[in-house]
């Protein structure tokens, strides 16, 4: 088992590449390993050691992949959204207490600013012409001296913030156990070899792309093909010069791939998948059906979050396995089913909880989070996720959603994701989130937002009559909003909480 981030990169490599991009020669495994040497000699003269955080802002792409990879062997990693302004920068920057902060040469904008302003080290990354991809050089004024251990099992390797939907966001460091523990499980769920390659379209200052996609992938002396950033248009030509043999990707990146997918047969003929992985939200069956269908590929749907260094559970990889509407088996953590309000495992359903070497330690500086988030039952200490959910008598764990999402109508509690996938049942509806809508009598209301398919021209009426015909009438949405497309955040997920007040439904507090 490893137990660092170093330790991704070393076992029998074949003749397998490491990190590629868009027309960019392949970084190999032993052009990595150099790479990791130069970056700890480099932060070490810069004063940085393993006690220490840097913070990256880079662009999606092979050197975003490499950077988190490389510090992460000499220093705690923090990779922060690009597309965030000064003031935003100003709070993480801070609330991480960021030691350094890595851009590119020519980066001048808002990150390097917050930077500044904070008396931070500015470290630049060089990427020389004709580079292999991922590969690159880090300069700066900083020097000094730091201590050359390297990482252990128990320092950090990583932070990341929760989302701060409802509240200020959260500080989740992640261990370099935990993230080589997550890399292990993903690698082990998948099967992966060092024949696969995954053609990567997540964000990297997010845990799906960072473990799922990068850090399983070096575990198993696999490639990755790092495109710029998810782009539905140019996705079946990146899926034709990178030959992949998988990807992942959050459910509204495999719609709209689905969408184009139609007139791109040749490529996905011409390139065969050995899977699909889904995570981050739950993939409806019927996304899971038709991607299926058109890619003749296993469709494999995991559970992950940032608190477990991501994966927790994963359908089965073997044909006929997987099962639409369910996030998998437990697949690395113990998954168990907990008591809302009391600290004890029950059956039934209830709130998922998770224990195992892929869990945070805990929430850094947040003991209130801490005592609320985390308990001790049966001999071990359960983190609790959030989600409401049940194991179904084959062992396989269904989600009804956000705790906090979950509707409370008049006293009737309401599952979001059970209506999403009665809506998803009409020819018409091509996307859907179901949210609540504050309401002065029943305190909330269903209401739905959708997407057409292309050329429909379905009314609200219709999409309430046909939800009537197929629900109990306190589910059927009350307000259907069509719209040509649902916001997401950052990752690509679409957002409940919240989603009445953006939509201007209702006054926002």
């Amino acid at each position: 088992m490893h137990t660092t981030m170093s330790a991704l990169l070393t076992g029998h490599r074949g003749d397998s590449p490491a990190i590629g991009a868009p027309g960019r020669p392949w970084l190999d495994y032993d052009g990595l390993r150099e790479l990791s040497c130069d970056v700890m000699g480099a932060l070490h003269g810069m004063g940085i050691g393993a006690s220490d955080r840097v913070a990256i802002v880079l662009p999606n792409g092979p050197e975003m992949a490499t950077a988190f990879i490389t510090i992460a062997q000499t220093a705690t990693t923090a990779p922060l959204n690009p597309a965030y302004r000064e003031e935003e920068y100003d709070f993480y920057l801070s609330d991480l207490q960021a030691k350094a902060l890595v851009v590119t040469a020519e980066d001048d904008g808002p990150a390097v600013a917050a930077a500044a302003k904070a008396g931070m080290a500015i470290i630049r990354l060089h990427v020389a012409e004709g580079a292999p991809a991922g590969h690159f050089t880090l300069t700066s004024d900083a020097t000094g001296s730091a201590s050359t251990d390297a990482p252990t099992a128990d320092n950090v390797a990583l932070i990341l913030h929760t989302s701060g939907t409802t509240s200020r966001p959260k500080i989740v460091p992640l261990l370099q156990s935990n993230v080589a523990a997550s890399a292990e499980h993903i690698r082990a769920s998948l099967e992966l070899t060092n024949a696969d390659r995954c053609l990567n379209v997540m964000p990297l200052f997010h845990i799906h792309g960072l473990i799922a996609a990068v850090a399983a992938s070096l575990a198993a002396g696999a490639s990755i093909w790092c495109a710029p950033g998810f782009n539905a248009l140019q996705f079946f030509p990146w899926m034709k010069e990178a030959q992949p043999t998988w990807y992942t990707a959050v459910p509204t990146m495999h719609q709209a791939i689905l969408s184009r997918a139609s007139r791109n047969a040749e490529i996905i003929a011409a390139n065969p998948l050995r899977f699909l992985r889904s995570s981050s939200a739950s993939l409806p069956a019927q996304v899971m059906v038709a991607l299926n269908e058109t890619f003749n590929a296993p469709v494999v749907e995991a559970y992950g979050m940032t608190e477990a260094a991501h994966q927790m559970a994963c359908n089965p990889l073997s044909a006929g396995r997987q099962k639409p509407g369910a996030v998998g088996m437990p697949a690395g953590p113990a998954i168990r089913i907990a008591h809302e309000t009391d600290n004890a495992l029950i059956e039934g359903t209830g709130e998922v909880v998770i224990s195992g070497p892929n869990v945070t330690p805990g929430y850094e500086s947040n003991p209130d989070a801490n005592a609320k988030n985390f308990f001790e039952a049966e001999g071990a200490r359960w983190f609790r996720t959030g989600d409401q959910g049940a194991f179904d008598d084959e062992g396989y764990l269904h989600l009804t959603g956000r705790l906090k999402e979950i509707i409370n109508r008049g006293g009737e509690k309401i599952s979001p994701l059970e209506v999403d996938g009665v809506l998803l049942d009409h020819p018409d509806v091509a996307q859907v989130v179901t949210f609540a809508l504050p309401h002065p009598k029943l305190g909330e209301e269903v209401a739905a937002a959708i997407v057409l398919t292309e050329g429909s021209e379905a009314t609200e009426k219709d999409i309430r009559a046909f939800a009537a015909e197929r629900m109990a009438d306190f589910k059927v949405p009350r307000k259907v909003v069509i719209m040509d497309e649902i916001p997401k955040g950052a990752t690509g997920k679409m957002q409940r909480i919240g989603l009445a007040e953006k939509l201007g439904l209702v006054e926002s507090a």
